[in-house]
């Protein structure tokens, strides 16, 4: 008698990123101000771009009477400061966010659901880190391009109505340039100078029971008090102001990324690893406190 043996497919093997990936998921589903805020800022931009277009014609003819390097910081000045507006949204949002991702949890209980999925508490925070370090300068880079992309189209626009030369500006514009200082600056500032800010603020937010702002702004305020009443001396202001406003070597210039971008030299800086090192210990700490911590 012929028997016939119903075979199922074999299940398919668990993958390790998947957890991970519906983490990062997971985050921006509940923290919709990580794009919602960057594209607003965008639009107020462009609002205040429309203002700048009815004396644009006025200003290219004034312009062509300077020098090259004062025609182009004349043409790229309202693309700079919607560039600048759209970074300061972004650093905004990543505080807010650092702050609140591992505190709002626990205290809307929510962690109760979370930590009954099979997901470790290192990936949960190594999720929200990536959304902190690769999300958000992503989301920051593209409403960039996509914000200058339309106020240079409007410009070329007017110039064009009033038979100016949109190739004059374009090439003072230099608009690939442009780009490539911003990506330096994303990439070294907000990846990697910023680093262990973040760690540290997400650290204060797995540990902290109430008002986490307070305990992440206290004690640098207070070792700052310290050493001026008992050493005479700013050296922890001075290693905060560079840690929060960036070093010359990482900032660089988005209007002339040539001139300032020194990617070796930002490399060989000690205060880079040192800082990617306590980045890497406050994530591992911030895991750990998560494991035990509990809700509100």
């Amino acid at each position: 008698m012929n028997t016939e043996i119903n075979s199922q497919p074999a299940p398919s093997a668990f993958s390790a990123t998947r957890p991970f990936y519906w983490s990062v998921r997971r985050e921006l589903w509940e923290y919709r101000s990580i794009y919602l805020a960057p594209l607003a800022i965008a639009g107020v931009v462009m609002l205040g771009f429309v203002v700048v277009l009815a004396r644009l014609p006025q200003t290219m003819r004034s312009v062509m009477a300077l020098d090259a390097a004062h025609q182009r910081d004349a043409v790229t000045q309202p693309f700079e400061m919607a560039a600048a507006l759209v970074m300061m949204a972004a650093f905004i949002v990543s505080v807010y966010y650092a702050l609140d991702t591992l505190y709002g949890e626990r205290r809307e209980r929510s962690i109760l659901f979370w930590k009954s999925l099979p997901v470790s508490d290192l990936t949960t925070v190594l999720a929200k880190a990536c959304v902190l370090l690769l999300v958000l300068p992503a989301v920051a880079f593209l409403v960039t391009v996509i914000t200058e992309a339309v106020i240079g189209v409007m410009a070329c626009a007017v110039l064009a109505a009033n038979g100016l030369s949109v190739a004059q500006f374009w090439a003072l514009l230099m608009p690939y340039s442009s780009m490539t200082g911003l990506i330096y600056h994303l990439v070294t500032v907000h990846i990697l100078w910023y680093a262990p800010l973040y760690a540290w603020l997400m650290l204060i937010s797995a540990w902290s029971r109430r008002a986490p702002f307070l305990w992440a702004v206290l004690p640098p305020f207070a070792i700052l008090i310290f050493e001026k009443i008992a050493f005479h001396s700013t050296f922890f202001q001075s290693f905060l102001m560079e840690r929060v406003a960036g070093t010359s070597d990482a900032s660089g210039n988005m209007a002339a990324p040539d001139t300032m971008m020194m990617p070796l030299h930002f490399i060989l800086t000690p205060g880079l690893w040192y800082g990617l090192f306590f980045a890497a210990a406050f994530l591992w700490d911030a895991a750990r406190l998560r494991r035990y911590r509990g809700p509100i």
